[in-house]
């Protein structure tokens, strides 16, 4: 749990009511759905046809669970508490949980459902909420969170996604969420296009990181190391160099702050098509993984998670 003194972000936007108000205006957009930065447009409130995330009115829960896998920060002692979205916004050709993402299998809650989620989790002593691959489903956490709030959820939000998110869900964001975890998977959005079925990646993502930035910080933790607040990083070294590792780090170096918790990726194996994508069809080697983590050093980035 969390120590004593922490105040998450959310409370004062409930008890002013905007949070209830920001969970309204994001339902308001399912009408035209441009809440994650594919912009589809789509009424997610009567069909989910022509959606890249292909779910509607109802969030899709694949599972609920405290998580000792995650970022130390997020992990502490008594675990994070997970909550893994089914679909996504991003077609990645090597997703390692493609029959999630890409196959849907999960089962659809309401808000009063998530809710309980969420405030189960806390019964259960998880230091966090951590809304894994959120981006296509902002609307439904709000919806869910101002239920939870109303009825004692006091733990800080994880908003865990893969960096492609849009100006006008961040915004409905701030100051709701405590701790921003995006992926950057690219530093070049044509060689993006390709693995990630989007054409905008690197601009968009840059873009979002400097938001969650300026919303919440650097990483704050408190007295056992357990994160409140901040922005934490993650990228996935792939073979060759392929994701431009080395211009991600130089933004986050330059352009972000040298004091940002990254945790550099060493996992990256083949699944669901990378085999037909070379050289997504091998693990990248240890001399470039140890190559990467080198460069985040000399760039100063000094808060690494262990490899």
């Amino acid at each position: 749990m969390m120590s004593a003194n922490f105040t998450p972000a959310y409370l004062s936007l409930h008890e002013s009511g905007e949070l209830a108000r920001r969970a309204d205006a994001a339902l308001a957009h399912l009408k035209r759905c441009d809440l994650c930065a594919n912009g589809c447009h789509v009424n997610r409130l009567l069909s989910t046809k022509g959606a890249v995330c292909r779910t509607g009115e109802r969030a899709v829960v694949y599972s609920c669970g405290p998580h000792h896998g995650e970022e130390r920060p997020l992990v502490g002692r008594s675990g994070s508490g997970t909550i893994f979205f089914s679909w996504c916004n991003l077609r990645c050709v090597f997703c390692q949980n493609w029959e999630i993402s890409r196959k849907g299998e999960g089962r659809e809650v309401d808000a009063e459902e998530l809710s309980d989620m969420m405030l189960d989790l806390q019964e259960k002593g998880c230091h966090n909420i951590n809304f894994v691959t959120p981006s296509h489903v902002v609307a439904q956490i709000l919806a869910a969170l101002s239920l939870a709030v109303g009825q004692g959820l006091r733990l800080p939000l994880v908003f865990n996604s893969g960096g492609y998110d849009s100006p006008e869900a961040l915004a409905l964001l701030d100051g709701v969420v405590d701790i921003y975890m995006p992926d950057m998977k690219f530093a070049d959005s044509l060689i993006a296009r390709e693995y990630l079925g989007v054409g905008d990646y690197a601009e968009v993502n840059r873009a979002a990181v400097r938001e969650m930035h300026r919303q919440v910080g650097d990483l704050d933790q408190d007295e056992a190391g357990v994160a409140r607040r901040g922005l934490l990083i993650r990228h996935l070294v792939l073979p060759e160099n392929l994701a431009g590792t080395d211009r991600i780090l130089a933004f986050i170096a330059r352009e972000i702050s040298p004091d940002t918790y990254l945790n550099l990726m060493d996992q990256y194996r083949p699944c669901y098509r990378a085999d037909e994508f070379p050289p997504l069809n091998r693990r990248p080697t240890r001399a470039e993984y140890r190559a990467a983590r080198d460069l985040a050093e000399e760039y100063g980035l000094h808060r690494l998670d262990r490899p």
